[in-house]
């Protein structure tokens, strides 16, 4: 039986029978064939004595449960990690951080609490994934949607703890910004709940987010100080109709008025739907692969050879027919400042959707959940497929044409230096409206040398976005440390904190050892390890 470090087996043994008592026996896995499932399978530690692995896990149905957990992890000093579904591939799925933890599933709490028609709100248990709750608002003939990763099987929680985004509207696709009231089970067992949910008997929990005093829940995101068992998100009224539009440009120079635009359009509710700016003249050939932005007079030539646009501007309008229509029909008006600007209405459906509707659209973009993601690694261009995964980079870049060109560049100029491919690239993801999010798809391999090589040179490329200013909103286990480490303000005051605040709340540092690089007390000399 593997033990977690520091711990003796017969105090593993018996804290594995307590908690037995607790779950019911077959849910408590100790067996290798039972652990197999919670390792990453995208690690890029994979089959070395560095790769994060469980030295069993437990699945509470219950916050009950939970709360027994973890009084009996306090009392053996076991280092606990909690997961929802364990879904988060790319990011490190369901291992710990801390190798040797228990993981903490909390897939069997997958009930869907509330759904309230009048506020456009829900409450669910962490094991809710997109899918359930999908399925949950069909069935109940619900006008709500949810907003959608690419992966629809995770969980709601989960994906939102980790700050993940979707395709929707503003309010709603950066899905940390959506929720609504949390309840967590802290490192000492007890319940805390925040905002509103802290008045015995509130009817206002997923109404009204601060409650009285600080507000608490940004200390449970990507953290290790509780474990998330409800969660309150603010859902999408269903529009009466959607648009998307595009407006094509015709020169480099035209990327920062593009920008600026697209931001006084969006920032002033002209549109309400995620934007994207792309390059048709430079992603002709792998259209999910941006190449280089080249120098002005390359990419205008390249534009004159090609007849492709330099830069493609897509918007999205949710809404009634007729106030979109004017919203597009002003931001053409908008547009024609550009020489040769170009329009097209892409798309245009009336809700709510028909069989044929169905068949068509982008399922994200109406809240629907799917599995469509996977087949992009398999069809990306590459000699690199197949691969045995792909992990993310995912760098916050600022949110202008200056920054984009300039992130582009830099990223592709280093990761064709360091011979890091890429079977996907984009700099200017707005899953928030307020920045960039550069999203890059790394293939992973389970070979050793080659999986060390990597790493290597994505500390690099760590290194080298944090000298530009960018940082990385999101990371697998393997750089957490050295992403945290580029957060180095007033002598690293933010994991400083971060640190006060765990001792805190968990003195004996049983939750999410490491998690985004925050670590107890007694294991703090493993920083980089």
């Amino acid at each position: 039986m593997a033990v977690p470090p520091g711990v003796s087996e017969a105090v593993f043994a018996d804290a594995l029978a307590e908690m037995r008592s607790i779950v019911g026996d077959e849910w408590v896995f100790t067996e290798p064939e039972d652990l197999n499932t919670y390792r990453d399978f995208y690690s890029v530690l994979w089959g070395e004595p560095e790769e994060r692995v469980a030295s069993a896990a437990v699945a509470p149905a219950s916050v009950e449960e939970v709360q027994a957990i973890v009084r009996i992890a306090n009392e053996g000093r076991i280092p606990l990690y909690p997961i929802s579904t364990g879904r988060n591939l790319g990011y490190g799925g369901p291992a710990p951080v801390y190798s040797g933890s228990v993981v903490l599933d909390l897939k069997r709490m997958n009930r869907i609490l509330e759904v309230s028609e009048s506020n456009a709100s829900c409450l669910v248990e962490p094991g809710v994934t997109y899918f359930d709750m999908y399925r949950h608002l069909q069935q109940t003939g619900s006008k709500l949607w949810i907003d959608v990763p690419d992966p629809g099987w995770g969980s709601m929680v989960g994906n939102a703890l980790d700050s993940g985004g979707g395709y929707t509207a503003a309010p709603y696709r950066g899905h940390w910004e959506a929720v609504c009231g949390i309840e967590v089970v802290l490192g000492d067992g007890e319940i805390l709940r925040t905002g509103m949910g802290a008045l015995p008997g509130a009817e206002t929990w997923q109404q009204y987010r601060m409650g009285i005093g600080p507000c608490l829940d940004g200390l449970f995101r990507q953290s290790s100080l509780g474990v998330v068992t409800k969660m309150g998100f603010w859902l999408f009224p269903q529009p009466e109709a959607y648009l998307n539009c595009s407006v094509d440009l015709q020169r480099f120079e035209d990327i920062e008025p593009l920008v600026d635009l697209i931001n006084e359009l969006e920032y002033g509710n002209i549109f309400n739907g995620m934007p994207s700016i792309t390059s048709p003249v430079l992603t002709r050939d792998t259209p999910m692969l941006m190449q280089e932005v080249p120098e002005p007079e390359v990419m205008n030539r390249l534009v004159r050879e090609t007849g492709l646009p330099a830069w493609r501007a897509s918007l999205v309008f949710y809404g009634p027919e007729k106030v979109i229509r004017a919203q597009w029909e002003y931001v053409q008006e908008r547009f024609s400042q550009f020489e040769g600007a170009g329009f097209r209405e892409n798309q245009f459906v009336k809700l709510p959707l028909t069989e044929e509707d169905l068949a068509r659209i982008p399922k994200a973009r109406f809240g629907i959940p799917s599995l469509d993601i996977f087949a992009v690694g398999s069809r990306g261009a590459g000699s690199f497929n197949p691969s045995d995964g792909h992990i993310w980079f995912s760098a916050i870049i600022p949110r202008t044409g200056k920054g984009y060109v300039e992130a582009n560049r830099v990223m592709r100029r280093e990761c064709q230096r360091l011979g890091i491919p890429l079977f996907m690239f984009s700099p200017a993801v707005t899953c928030w409206t307020r920045s960039f999010v550069l999203f890059a798809a790394v293939p992973v391999y389970k070979d050793t040398d080659r999986n060390r090589a990597l790493r290597e040179k994505i500390h690099e490329i760590i290194r080298i976005c944090a000298e530009h200013g960018w940082g990385e909103y999101r990371c697998p286990p393997a750089f957490q440390d050295a992403v945290m480490e580029s957060y180095g303000f007033n002598n690293h005051i933010l994991r400083r904190v971060n640190e006060k605040i765990k001792d805190a709340l968990d003195p004996n540092g049983i939750l999410s050892a490491g998690r985004y690089g925050i670590w107890p007390k007694h294991l703090r000399e493993r920083r980089g390890a």
